[in-house]
């Protein structure tokens, strides 16, 4: 049977720093997912508010009735 290893305080240091920094970094991509998300989300509400806005002022013109040509 194997002897369990020890880690000396200073292992132990650096392995809390690089817990906490890997945390953050995770934290932070999750950030980024969201700030994304959310723009675009945006970015496309007002995109199809603007055509539907087109489309009603479309819709509300009169329509000038066709001419026949005459020869």
């Amino acid at each position: 049977m194997p002897m369990p290893a020890y880690l000396t305080p200073e292992q132990l240091e650096a392995r809390n720093k690089r817990s906490l920094w890997i945390a953050l970094g995770l934290v932070a991509f999750i950030v980024l997912i969201f700030v994304t998300t959310f723009m675009r989300m945006q970015a496309n509400l007002a995109a199809r508010t603007a055509q539907e806005h087109a489309v009603a002022t479309a819709l509300a013109q009169p329509v000038a009735p066709a001419t026949e040509a005459t020869n």
